[in-house]
Parts: C-alpha cells; structure tokens; sequence
C-alpha cells in the first residue's frame, strides 16, 4: 500500500525522508470519538513502495463530531512514532503488510 503524494508530509528522522499523513474527513469510528485518530507513514525514497506504518495516536481527530478537544498531530510525535517503530522491527524499504504501532495507550472514548 502506498501513500498518495497529494496532501502528506515530509519528515527527515535519523537521515530518512518519510512522507506522513492524516486522513481528512475521520472515519464513522473517530467522528464519534469511539477510536482515536490514526495517520499513515512510508519512506519517501525508493521506486518500490515499502511497508506502511500505521500509527494509532491518543487523541481524537481534529474534525470529530461531538466537539472534543483535539491536539494537532506535531512533527515531533511523528519523529518519535517513527523511532519507535523502527526500534520495533518495522522496515519501511521492504514490501509487506502494513506495520502497526499502537500509542493510544490513555485514549478515553466519548460516549
């Protein structure tokens, strides 16, 4: 699975460029605030699209419905996801399914 390149995010880690990602419009599941905001990383070199890094945040998405409070996604969280990752086996050059990193850990979901 590959990132579109319209709308992501350049980030350099380490010496890597990536590309990074939030959905637009929140999925039924995060305009409800039942699940937390989810964004999407790969590296940004190479002709061959890599693994794709899944990363779930404890924060609800900026447009959610209900009107809760939501903390922009920062650079610096994408860095550290990415470290994280990385320190977890997640290799964004190789082909595979996408790596998934759960940091919700504190997520409360509305009611």
């Amino acid at each position: 699975m590959a990132l579109n390149k319209k709308g992501t995010r350049r980030i350099t880690v380490d010496g890597i460029e990536y590309r990074w990602r939030i959905r637009r419009k929140p999925s039924y599941m995060q305009g409800l605030c039942w699940t937390p905001l989810t964004y999407a990383v790969e590296a940004a070199s190479g002709s061959q699209p890599g693994t794709t890094l899944i990363v779930t945040s404890g924060q609800a998405h900026p447009s959610n419905w209900v009107g809760a409070e939501a903390v922009p996604i920062r650079p610096a969280h994408v860095a550290a996801s990415i470290r994280e990752a990385r320190a977890r086996g997640w290799e964004p050059t190789k082909a595979g399914s996408p790596f998934q990193l759960d940091r919700s850990a504190g997520f409360i979901a509305q009611p």
